[in-house]
């Protein structure tokens, strides 16, 4: 009890006893009932064993390394050829490029489609900011499009009344590793002429309409930073069936030298961009568990979602019709404070945390944040575009769907999936507890 003051030791006290006694608890970690008091007011967690842990390896991710270290060959060779021939066929796309990270997948293809000065992309406010990142290295304006807030997902149907004669390019981000709404964003993209670059950074394996995404674009965009579901701490990759798009994107990647040009066979701007063989033989060790860990997300996603829907204030995050396969990099709901006695979102969050269940509040609103914000006031942007033009923007950024979901989101962990049924049950059991304890929390941590 280190560090509470008095009140609130009593306080807490209280609210204990008027719950009864705490829980059972068996030898594996789960509690036999998510009876007693919550665990923030003094009773037992709902959980006390851990969740399973990333990454995975093995063996022979070790043999793969040894491997790499006794070639000598430590920069891009014949493991990276080879880990791109796996992922193309993997999600269908005629080719794959790896790189250094997901990052410079999505600034290698924004670069190959002379994304620059002068042109606005449309971007979802949801989403990591490596996202938009790419967009202002590049000099463009990133056009939020506001939130699907039942999907978490962008808002397809806004899309078509914020194309200007300056849009170069949409990039839709399939948040979570589902899906965004394809069936909108594709037609209207041909259209109007408009190429597709999919942010699927957190979406391996997931599916539209049968089909991977990242490959029903025009390119595709992931990464395998160390929180992804395919991870090898950092890389990242542009898949394509283009042909004349991924040898332009090798070329960029590759400090402007073209596949097979050697020595200094420079043909235009590039950047070294390249991923080293000891990723590319970590991924395509990873790669073999890779099929398995998603079935096991899949299916403990929709479990959870059972037990979920079912507790008034807790709505999980819908997918579209077309979303075949939910890749489930996170698993995410939105929170109704009002049907839990009022207890503020952050309350809830502590809670959970204390009954053994690790959340997380998610992203905070893009559109607004201090960095876009910045580099939208810099030099650089100022001797590009008018301060009309800027102040327009600004107008044209209002996301109010995604300001609301961002003060409701709350985010489980891929790991966490990679559990069992009673795991799942425990997160249930924990909400459940805590809605029936919300108001009592609520007095206690505003005391």
């Amino acid at each position: 009890m280190a560090g509470l003051s008095r009140r609130t030791f009593l306080s807490m006290a209280g609210a204990a006893a008027a719950f009864g006694a705490g829980a059972s608890r068996s030898a594996s970690g789960h509690a036999g009932q998510a009876s007693g008091p919550p665990a923030i007011l003094g009773g037992t967690p709902v959980r006390t064993a851990p969740f399973p842990t990333w990454p995975v390896s093995d063996t022979l991710e070790e043999q793969a390394l040894a491997g790499v270290l006794r070639s000598g060959r430590w920069n891009r060779s014949s493991r990276t050829d080879a880990f791109e021939r796996e992922y193309a066929a993997l999600t269908g796309a005629a080719h794959c490029l790896a790189t250094a990270n997901g990052t410079s997948a999505l600034l290698t293809a924004l670069a190959v489609l002379d994304v620059g000065p002068g042109d606005e992309v449309i971007v979802p406010p949801y989403t990591f900011v490596a996202t938009i990142n790419a967009v202002l290295q590049r000099l463009a304006l990133p056009v939020f499009i506001d939130s699907d807030i039942d999907t978490f997902q962008v808002d397809a149907r806004r899309i078509e009344a914020a194309i200007t004669p300056m849009t170069k390019l949409i990039i839709p981000v399939h948040l979570g590793g589902s899906a965004a709404d394809l069936d909108t964003i594709l037609p209207l993209a041909r259209s109007r002429g408009i190429p597709v670059l999919e942010d699927a950074c957190q979406a391996h394996l997931g599916e539209w309409r049968g089909r991977k995404v990242g490959s029903l674009g025009l390119a595709g965009a992931f990464s395998f930073q160390a929180s992804k579901n395919l991870n090898s701490g950092e890389g990242g990759a542009l898949i394509t069936s283009d042909t004349k798009l991924a040898e332009a994107a090798y070329a960029f990647h590759n400090n402007s030298t073209p596949r097979g040009g050697g020595g200094f066979a420079y043909r235009g701007p590039g950047l070294n961009l390249r991923i080293t063989e000891f990723q590319a033989a970590v991924l395509s060790s990873q790669l073999t568990r890779l099929a398995a860990q998603a079935a096991r997300r899949e299916e403990n996603g929709a479990y959870l979602t059972r037990q979920l829907v079912g507790i008034d204030g807790i709505a999980p995050a819908k997918m579209y019709a077309g979303c075949t396969r939910n890749a489930y990099h996170l698993y995410m709901f939105r929170y109704d404070a009002t049907t839990f006695g009022g207890l503020p979102r952050e309350g809830f969050l502590r809670a959970l945390r204390a009954e053994g269940i690790p959340a997380s509040g998610g992203y905070t609103p893009l559109n607004k944040a201090a960095s876009v914000a910045g580099t939208l006031a810099s030099k650089a942007y100022a001797r590009i575009y008018s301060s009309d033009t800027l102040a327009a923007l600004a107008d044209r950024n209002l996301c109010p769907a995604n300001d609301r979901l961002c003060r409701e989101a709350v985010w489980l962990a891929q790991t966490m999936l990679l559990g069992s049924r009673a795991d799942m049950d425990d997160v249930a059991a924990a909400v459940r507890r805590i809605q029936a304890g919300g108001a009592a929390i609520a007095r206690t941590l505003s005391s």
